[in-house]
């Protein structure tokens, strides 16, 4: 965490916080997605370097190694909300509009009572899914993930948040944890997630692309058009 503010402090001598953090967010986000989603790529490729160019040379290399902090601190504690707790340490949350991050103590005693019959639901049908709507940094998901055994394979993620810059904070993080599914960008009371959804703004964490969620996708579908 310290090395982390210390090398973010590096870039805001020239740049205000907020911007460096939201161009840190989306920078990092389109590479986890362009490492895996070909549908989305050309288009978020297009917005990464256009976010680069902003930055000196000496300022460009500061970001990949922001991006190995948060790598390595969630290796190092999987069981935290980094970049809420980064955000909030900055100072970046917006209180006018009431937003702040909910404390992963709280998410943790909230997780643990919905998902006590998580393990039966998963020796039933293989997984569950974790549904978040207002997911923010990805604090209750992640607090959630972890009680099953191997939720790697066990889990699958469906989240969505109005604010780019936290809904992509949380798709960072699920994706470095190794959860698979989806995080949208959008007002889930005015634009919930449907199966009719342009998919433009959904952003595939590289597990969702694995081979076993793909079969067990493709079974789901299978068993959903029986049904119809």
């Amino acid at each position: 965490e310290k090395k982390f503010l210390d090398t973010f402090k590096q870039l805001i001598y020239a740049h205000r916080p907020w911007d460096v953090w939201r161009d840190l967010i989306i920078m990092n986000a389109c590479a986890i997605s362009n490492a895996v989603d070909r549908t989305h790529y050309d288009e978020r490729e297009k917005r990464y370097l256009s976010i680069i160019k902003k930055y000196t040379k000496v300022e460009q290399k500061l970001f990949p190694e922001l991006c190995a902090y948060i790598t390595m601190a969630l290796e190092d504690n999987p069981e935290q909300d980094f970049l809420g707790k980064i955000f909030m340490a900055l100072g970046l949350g917006n209180t006018s509009n009431g937003q702040f991050f909910t404390p992963y103590s709280v998410c943790q005693l909230m997780s643990e009572i919905v998902t006590n019959d998580a393990e039966k639901k998963i020796e039933k049908q293989g997984y569950i899914s974790l549904n978040d709507s207002c997911c923010g940094a990805g604090a209750t998901i992640i607090a959630a993930a972890k009680h099953p055994l191997n939720y790697q394979n066990h889990v699958f993620v469906v989240a969505q948040d109005i604010d780019e810059t936290v809904g992509l904070m949380c798709y960072i993080q699920v994706s470095l944890l190794g959860l698979a599914g989806y995080v949208k960008i959008g007002n889930s009371l005015s634009n919930p997630i449907t199966g009719s959804d342009s998919r433009e703004n959904y952003w595939y964490t590289p597990l969702y692309f694995a081979d076993t969620w793909v079969m067990r996708r493709t079974i789901q579908n299978f068993n959903e058009l029986c049904r119809r």
